[in-house]
């Protein structure tokens, strides 16, 4: 039945209910043909017909658009509401169910805009749970449904940055391309300069650094022209990564520097922990800080990233960190159970974090006497590294790892990582 069938049938049948003729419920404004024409379907009465026959019929509005009573509308958006709180205070499993069980309520079916946030909510909580494979699959289910013009781009951000995640780099790379090219694509906003830089994240990724510097140029001058919090905080968070990683250093700190000082005064708790993460990382690579200092920092975001709705990929980065702030303070107990913490987070498939963690495992035996064993940490690094693409990205680790063999004095398994950087390279 179409929608107009639909809603005839619902006065239809409240009519009836009352007691009522169509004449008796078009008196005296309209004309009981224009009720029959209505009750049949084959005419779509207006928002402001609609509410005269829902004051007439002494029911609610939402319940002859959508078939659901005023009563059950505000159980949905409570709902709503609490599945969200859940998810913005980090109690990521209570938020999945929560949503999940508001898309098993059958009075949703009708409500297109409050379903597709449901199901919105349950692929951030999906996601935040460590499931990228479920998330992307609600995502890309989304995706191919009408959506209004703010949540397409949400969609698209979620959708690349769980590609991103999941190491699908060529996939991130396509959605958030594929959005940012269309030709009915609107001006710049918040919302498409967030999209821009997680696309940016994937380029860098991906090992495409000249593209990537490129593009963080676009994208300052796009939030600079903006001038909005969110689109600053957007595009110097990940020009920042950009400038550290190519080397540009000075640069990556006033970043990193300008998008929390943002952050802090406008920003939401989640994306405040991580960026003070990594404003934490980018001053302790770059020399700006001492292990000692950041340290301390990243510790006490651990409870901050605990009390957020941070994901288990962002947890296990922070634990990652904490470890080499921790091995460069030569707290090598706390270094090795914070590697090790980071590890678990991370899913089974390849990935870089995953490398990271063991290789910083690998040097810490090998820091103790535990060569041996560092030895065979630095040999499973194979596991995390081989499924992923052969990208400039790829390379450094490869290279990485190979110094660390060498180091523990595994020179056969170094000779062997070095191969597979040049392979990565290209060379």
């Amino acid at each position: 039945m179409t929608t107009s069938d639909l809603v005839g049938l619902r006065i239809k049948t409240v009519r009836r209910q009352r007691g009522l003729s169509q004449a008796q419920l078009a008196h005296p404004e309209l004309s009981d043909s224009y009720v029959s024409l209505i009750e049949s379907g084959k005419r779509t009465p207006t928002p402001a017909v609609l509410e005269l026959l829902a004051n007439k019929l002494d029911c609610s509005l939402s319940y002859l658009i959508n078939g659901v009573t005023a009563e059950q509308m505000e159980d949905i958006e409570l709902a709503l509401g609490y599945a969200r709180l859940a998810l913005e205070n980090g109690e990521v499993a209570e938020a999945r169910t929560r949503f999940a069980e508001l898309l098993g309520n059958s009075n949703l079916a009708g409500l297109t805009s409050l379903r597709q946030e449901a199901e919105f909510g349950l692929a951030l909580a999906t996601e935040a749970a460590g499931d990228l494979d479920q998330a992307i699959s609600i995502l890309l289910k989304l995706r191919a449904e009408e959506l209004s013009p703010d949540r397409a781009i949400e969609v698209a951000v979620a959708l690349c940055r769980a590609y991103r995640e999941s190491e699908r780099l060529s996939e991130a790379v396509e959605a958030g391309e594929q959005f940012l090219s269309g030709n009915a694509r609107q001006p710049w906003n918040d919302l498409l300069v967030e999209l821009a830089a997680t696309l940016l994240m994937a380029y860098y990724e991906r090992g495409d650094m000249l593209r990537a510097r490129q593009f963080a140029a676009e994208l300052l001058n796009a939030a600079d022209a903006l001038g909005t919090p969110r689109s600053i905080v957007a595009a110097n968070w990940n020009a920042s990564i950009i400038a550290r990683v190519t080397g540009h250093t000075d640069e990556a700190v006033t970043f990193i520097e300008r998008a929390l000082a943002v952050q802090m005064e406008h920003g939401q708790p989640r994306n405040t922990a991580r960026m003070r993460l990594q404003a934490t990382r980018t001053r302790l690579r770059s020399g700006a800080q001492d292990p000692v200092n950041a340290r301390e920092a990243l510790r006490a975001a651990v409870t901050e990233f605990e009390q957020t709705s941070t994901s288990t990929i962002d947890q296990a980065t922070l634990y990652l960190e904490l470890a080499c702030a921790e091995y460069m303070s030569h707290d090598l107990d706390s270094a090795a159970e914070h590697a090790r913490a980071s590890r678990s987070l991370l899913p089974s498939f390849g990935h870089v974090a995953g490398a990271e963690a063991d290789l910083l495992l690998a040097r810490i035996y090998g820091a103790v006497g535990r060569t041996e064993e560092g030895r065979e940490i630095a040999a499973g690094v194979e596991g995390w590294l081989s499924p992923l693409p052969d990208t400039r990205r790829s390379a450094s680790h490869w290279y990485a790892t190979a110094e660390t063999m060498e180091q523990l004095g595994d020179a056969g398994g170094a000779v062997d990582a070095y191969r597979r950087a040049l392979a990565c390279a290209g060379l």
